[in-house]
């Protein structure tokens, strides 16, 4: 397989206006806060979000392939807009897998636009299924209102908290013993606090933070589906997939300048580079593959074992760059850019699910199913 053989996750043409200002800014949304309001009008004026949305709901079509590869894209230039874009765009694949149709025509058109802006809080749910932690969020009945529940809880991480108006999608568990939910909670629910941003070491211009729940009130309105354990495991291959997207741009735009700086008498690194290359390819054609014939939700393993795949080729690909660049690589250089794909780096194994957290997952399968097997 040539190495410009990436199934369909070929990075597509950005707008050229957001193009520049990602390229102007990357080190300033990386390091700072300042820019962090400007993030999401700017993806949604050059139809971000809309891509992988059918026509019919306001999207420009295609599907969750154009989306992961739209991910990929701004991704090369910004991984902390990327970032943004995954969870704006994992919110929004939560509303169009979900049987509350009021819910989705009522969030989705802001959604689209960017005057909403989307969060995925859902790694605890993740966690939850893995049997890695409980559920950080409960429900109970209010006591004097039918059909009312009061939450409390927290998310200690999630990324576009945009102050200025956001939604987050949460996994919540009942005292009656039902099924755990996931819920849509918008930022103005009374008893919902968000934190100050986080201290970050890098994409500090995420609108990342965190969220404490009191007493917050909810209903079935507010319902993206009744059955976390359920809606997480149909969902999942869709948003590793976005997530994946990270790890496919990040690569590719450090595999290009190790490329650059290859052609320098340390081209002996040349056959390395193109080998990350390749195995980047096959990856990527690997998922596009098992998205579009769903063999990637019937068998998780192959999706985790791809997103850990994907986190070892960025880091090949970084440190590449690091080695074909040479001692200019480590000097600070706005122009170069290396120092902040880098720190970008640092978030790609340890995003939930976290690399760990997935070989943990694999090890105990394995281990399962060693117990289980037959006697020889």
């Amino acid at each position: 397989m040539g190495t410009s053989d990436t199934g369909r996750l070929n990075a597509p043409g950005l707008d050229a206006s957001l193009t520049d200002w990602l390229y102007s800014n990357a080190t300033r949304l990386d390091t700072g806060t300042d820019l962090k309001g400007d993030v999401v009008p700017r993806m949604a004026s050059a139809g971000l979000f809309r891509i992988g949305v059918p026509a019919a709901l306001g999207g420009s079509g295609g599907d969750t392939i154009d989306a992961i590869a739209s991910i990929a894209a701004v991704a090369e230039r910004s991984l902390t807009a990327a970032f943004v874009l995954w969870g704006h765009r994992s919110l929004i694949e939560y509303l169009l897998h979900s049987p509350n149709a009021a819910l989705r025509e009522r969030l989705l058109p802001a959604l689209l636009v960017g005057t909403l802006a989307g969060a995925s809080g859902l790694s605890n749910a993740m966690k939850f299924l893995c049997g890695i932690e409980s559920l950080q969020i409960e429900a109970a009945p209010e006591s004097d209102s039918a059909g009312i529940w009061r939450l409390n809880g927290k998310m200690a991480w999630v990324t576009n908290l945009r102050p200025e108006r956001f939604v987050v999608a949460a996994a919540v568990s009942y005292r009656d013993g039902r099924p755990s939910a996931i819920l849509a909670i918008p930022n103005d629910a009374p008893g919902l606090t968000r934190s100050a941003d986080l201290d970050l070491i890098a994409l500090r211009g995420s609108n990342t933070a965190a969220l404490r729940l009191e007493n917050v009130p909810a209903d079935a309105d507010w319902l993206i589906h009744p059955d976390a354990q359920a809606f997480v495991p149909a969902v999942r291959p869709a948003i590793l997939g976005l997530q994946c997207g990270l790890s496919i741009g990040l690569a590719r735009r450090s595999l290009a300048e190790a490329r650059r700086a290859a052609e320098t008498p340390r081209s002996i690194l040349g056959q390395q580079v193109e080998m990350c290359a390749s195995e980047l390819a096959t990856a990527c054609a690997l998922l596009s593959c098992g998205i579009a014939d769903g063999s990637l939700r019937v068998l998780p393993n192959r999706l985790f074992e791809l997103r850990i795949r994907m986190a070892s080729l960025v880091a090949d690909a970084v440190n590449l760059e690091l080695e074909a660049s040479g001692g200019r690589g480590y000097l600070r250089d706005a122009e170069l850019g290396f120092d902040r794909r880098w720190r970008e780096s640092a978030l790609i194994p340890i995003v939930t699910p976290s690399v760990v957290q997935l070989k943990s997952q694999l090890a105990e399968q394995a281990r399962s199913a060693q117990r289980n097997a037959p006697d020889a």
